[in-house]
């Protein structure tokens, strides 16, 4: 079997999912990488063993005509140009959550992929965990009727990542397009990707990457510096009302004086019961007459074992034209609207018609 030949645009962080993932493929040939960063680039080359190095997406792009596909993993401020570039070039893409800096940059992406004819990927990640497979079972079999209302918490106590996750002009905000993009995917996926109608939002910053504090930050970026520029928010919560009456209610943080050094919860409400992912899956309703919690004997925490592993698999089947696309352009640019539509509400204080 002749395998795709899969190239890797920005190698920082994120980009070692990607690479582990695409090495596990035997459908694939890592092929070549970018970086702006020429040290980190040469670091990469060398421990993967990929010679085929570029400091500028066009001229790999120019370079290699011969390559399929690409995961984009770029600062947020990248995914755009490195996106349109690659499709362009006739390349299927893999491009990192968020999709872009904003709704206009999100639209043009998606114009750029349909021209191309090519695919366009988004890496909404946890649609691919076990915990959203199982969710998936109990809302396909109807056990929770209709879905009205969903609560959703990325929080974080002290955890401002620094480097370019702070830096507004690279990352486009804080934990609301970090950390909520996430959450916000996950329970939009998980009610069947209604439309969003409105958005209302607010966002603080209050604390900032909290200089000084002894405790440490458990994850760092790889260009993260004692001179680091913070001027994004570090908590923010919106309200997202969908087309088909459901709503959804976000709160995310970077740094928040709450109790728990961390707090991810996804909670579901439906005509017939609910549910409560913290971490592991609770299943709430009625039975006999009688209201009941259930805890299902299988591991529903989300596990990071096989997870990029599932979405980079998924992408390259996808490639190959075994399947549909299970997170497409669209949808990423539906989020980059919620996003973009919540920020500017926080800037007027008022909500954001779709």
């Amino acid at each position: 079997m002749e395998k795709i030949k899969v190239g890797i645009i920005g190698v920082g962080g994120i980009a070692q999912a990607h690479i582990q993932a695409y090495r596990k493929n035997p459908a694939v040939e890592l092929y070549a990488f970018c970086d702006i960063n020429p040290v980190q680039l040469e670091n990469q080359g060398k421990q993967h063993g990929i010679t085929r190095l570029y400091t500028d997406v066009n001229d790999m792009m120019a370079a290699l005509p011969e390559l399929d596909a690409v995961s984009v993993c770029t600062w947020n401020c990248a995914h755009a140009a490195c996106t349109i570039a690659a499709l362009k070039a006739g390349k299927h893409v893999l491009c990192e959550k968020p999709m872009a800096m904003n709704a206009e940059e999100a639209a043009a992406m998606c114009k750029a992929a349909e021209e191309s004819g090519k695919l366009l990927m988004i890496g909404f990640v946890r649609r691919y965990g076990n915990d959203m497979t199982i969710l998936r079972e109990f809302i396909d079999s109807d056990y929770f009727g209709e879905l009205y209302y969903s609560k959703v918490t990325y929080l974080r106590r002290n955890g401002n990542p620094g480097g370019w996750f702070s830096d507004k002009a690279r990352s486009g905000g804080g934990p609301l397009i970090d950390l909520g993009v996430h959450v916000i995917d996950f329970a939009r996926y998980a009610m069947g990707n209604p439309k969003p109608v409105s958005v209302y939002g607010a966002t603080f910053h209050k604390l900032g990457n909290r200089p000084g504090l002894k405790t440490k930050v458990e994850y760092t970026s790889v260009d993260a510096s004692d001179k680091d520029l913070c001027d994004v928010e570090d908590l923010a919560v919106a309200m997202i009302r969908f087309d088909n009456g459901a709503v959804l209610n976000v709160e995310t943080s970077f740094a928040l004086n709450m109790k728990d050094d961390n707090r991810g919860t996804m909670e579901f409400y439906g005509t017939k019961g609910g549910a409560k992912l913290d971490p592991e899956l609770e299943l709430i309703g009625v039975q006999n007459g009688y209201m009941i919690d259930t805890r299902i004997k299988a591991e529903t925490a989300l596990s990071f074992h096989g997870l990029f592993d599932n979405e980079v698999n998924h992408y390259v089947d996808c490639v190959l034209g075994k399947c549909e696309c299970r997170s497409p352009a669209e949808d990423g640019l539906e989020l980059m609207r919620i996003l973009s539509a919540a920020y500017e509400s926080a800037e007027t204080g008022h909500e954001v018609i779709l």
